[in-house]
């Protein structure tokens, strides 16, 4: 049965044996335990089905707090997308997702807590105190089914016209354990597929289709329903596998599961990852001013 999950790290501990190529280091900073992994050839990427390049993965206690100014994970995971970003440079924030399905969400409301500065210049921005402003821009360009373009096709379309030099790309993930949903930041250098979460692989946005950095930012929000039966249940052999793929997967139909809380685990996943962004994009504000532009 296969198992699927978005999180780089989830596929490092499905596979047993050592692999050449994949090196990671682990930190605990207040609250929070991040694993930095790098995979650095091609045959580590073949082992895993990840691209080569950096993943971080931030973990923490669910999400059961309002987030404010003060909240430490905010700035930690603030700092490790601005170590991926380039030094300077106009910077596209993306919200891939449905706003109207709810674990497809996150990406739609992280963007609407990102500051859109690039119209904020010159003597405007003397007379504001917003002078270090980054030049960001910022859109959530919905989904295939709602817009009938490919995000990719809108996203290429942006980086070209608005001389774009960085993307960050905000995106639910599907992980392949419970405990994760909710509580876990992924950040990578390798861009991102809208929709591979539920399945639907749509053009992939990175470096090499976009001609610019990509970073992905996203959080787990369901997990593959067959997935989860398999980790719970812990079938012995394919055979097994495959009687409980039918049970799970009647008339073939995928499901996905998520939490009863998935509204609330939306809505503060969005600040976090919102919030975060804006630190790592305007590293001259402290926390709490940037709190009071949004």
């Amino acid at each position: 049965m296969e198992i699927r999950t978005d999180l780089a790290l989830e596929a490092r501990e499905l596979v047993t044996e050592n692999i050449n190529g994949v090196d990671i280091d682990t930190e605990f900073p207040e609250k929070m335990k991040i694993t930095r992994m790098k995979i650095t050839n091609q045959q580590a990427a073949n082992s895993l089905g990840k691209e080569r390049g950096t993943y971080i993965t931030c973990e923490f206690k669910a999400l059961t707090e309002d987030f404010t100014a003060a909240d430490k994970r905010l700035v930690s995971i603030g700092e490790e997308i601005r170590h991926l970003l380039p030094e300077n440079g106009n910077v596209l924030v993306v919200g891939i997702g449905n706003h109207n399905i709810t674990p497809d969400a996150l990406g739609p409301k992280a963007a609407s807590k990102v500051l859109a500065t690039r119209h904020i210049m010159g003597s405007v921005a003397s007379s504001l105190g917003l002078d270090n402003l980054r030049s960001v821009c910022v859109v959530s360009p919905g989904v295939l089914g709602q817009t009938g373009i490919e995000v990719g096709e809108l996203v290429s379309g942006i980086v070209r016209n608005a001389d774009i030099d960085c993307v960050i790309a905000v995106d639910s993930l599907a992980s392949r354990k419970l405990k994760r949903l909710g509580c876990t930041v992924q950040i990578s250098d390798t861009g991102i597929a809208p929709g591979a979460g539920i399945g639907n692989h749509r053009n992939i946005i990175n470096q090499a289709t976009m001609g610019v950095p990509v970073i992905s930012v996203g959080v787990p929000t369901v997990v593959d329903a067959a997935t989860l039966a398999a980790d719970l249940m812990s079938p012995n052999d394919d055979e097994e596998s495959e009687q409980l793929r039918q049970k799970v997967l009647p008339n073939g139909r995928d499901m996905v599961v998520t939490p009863r809380e998935i509204d609330l685990l939306i809505e503060r996943a969005s600040i976090l990852i919102g919030m975060s962004i804006n630190i790592a994009l305007h590293p001259d504000f402290a926390p709490e001013d940037l709190f009071a532009l949004v």
